[in-house]
């Protein structure tokens, strides 16, 4: 058995390893992402984003930190998180199915020149593929986060652009997400309303 210690030791590590590898991988997808995002945002679009359990909560904190604010003083911008409402979310499980979750909000949201933020740490979600499939057909563009080899939402031909962290452990995963999440949030500070003062 590991020794506490060694157990930090290595969560450590491997993060600052994953975080080097992605540091080479992820610039032009992240840039990819926020040149989408932006466009649609000054086009007076919206963000819609969806997750499952900790994806659920990084979809709230993204929307969050776009609806109120991330470093800098500035308008909110339109960003919804599909799991916040527990009304609509149970209802559409109670009474079609829990892989219309976020499907069902994004077919009734999602307009044209809008984007969906899918986030799925294996990229295997039912639910999140299905949320994809709903964008496509409504002309949503669609950003993907997902760990792992993709899967099946870094394959989907309806996604714009794939944000994907190459590990096997869903706490690393998860920690870049949020991390990619941040940068996201800076992009676009930057890019629509200047540099921090």
């Amino acid at each position: 058995m590991t020794k506490p210690d060694q157990n930090i030791q290595h969560a450590l590590q491997e993060g600052i390893r994953l975080r080097q590898h992605c540091s080479e991988v992820l610039t032009e997808p992240l840039l990819a992402a926020a040149e989408l995002m932006c466009g649609c945002l000054k086009s007076d679009g919206k963000i819609l984003a969806c997750g499952n359990g900790g994806s659920a909560a990084d979809a709230q904190h993204f929307a969050g930190e776009l609806v109120n604010r991330f470093e800098m003083d500035r308008p909110g911008l339109a960003a919804l998180a599909l799991t916040s409402d527990a009304s609509v979310t149970t209802s559409i499980a109670n009474d079609i199915s829990f892989q219309d979750v976020f499907a069902r909000q994004v077919q009734a949201l999602g307009r044209s020149g809008d984007i969906l933020l899918a986030i799925s740490t294996s990229g295997a979600s039912p639910n999140v593929l299905a949320a994809v499939d709903a964008a496509v057909a409504a002309g949503v563009k669609v950003i993907a986060l997902t760990g792992r080899d993709g899967s099946a939402l870094g394959r989907h031909a309806g996604v714009n652009v794939h944000l994907n962290i190459p590990h096997d452990s869903t706490p690393r995963i998860q920690e870049m997400h949020i991390t990619c999440l941040h940068i996201l949030c800076d992009l676009i500070d930057q890019s629509l309303f200047g540099e921090r003062p």
